[in-house]
């Protein structure tokens, strides 16, 4: 079994940072893509940023500039440093993972407000 938990979420004025985290354990044996997605109110899961296990990174064209994914191998995880971050930003931030030959995995999402 696999779990992927993320952490990092909260409350941010505009203009404000946070680095979100997202550890997985578990039975694995490979990971090929780790990424981070968001929802907001009434709007679709969208991909903000995903890096392979080459180190590949990609970025929605929305967060470019701001936000920066990295990995840690070693440790089975994920960041996200978000800078400069708007009200738009506000969703729920989900850690995804493709894994031991592409399984896809969820985190359980944490909250990203950015309000004044």
């Amino acid at each position: 079994q696999v779990q992927v938990v993320e952490s990092g979420g909260g409350l941010v004025q505009p203009g404000g940072s946070l680095r979100l985290s997202c550890a997985a354990s578990g039975n694995i044996f490979s990971i090929n893509v780790m990424g981070w997605y968001r929802q907001a109110p009434g709007k679709e899961r969208e991909l903000v940023a995903a890096i392979t296990s080459g180190g590949i990174t990609n970025y929605a064209d929305s967060v470019k500039g701001r936000v920066t994914i990295s990995r840690d191998s070693a440790k089975n995880t994920v960041y996200l440093q978000m800078n400069s971050l708007k009200p738009e930003d506000t969703a729920v931030y989900y850690c995804s993972m493709r894994a031991n030959n592409w399984i896809l995995y969820w985190g359980q999402g944490t909250q990203v407000t950015v309000s004044s």
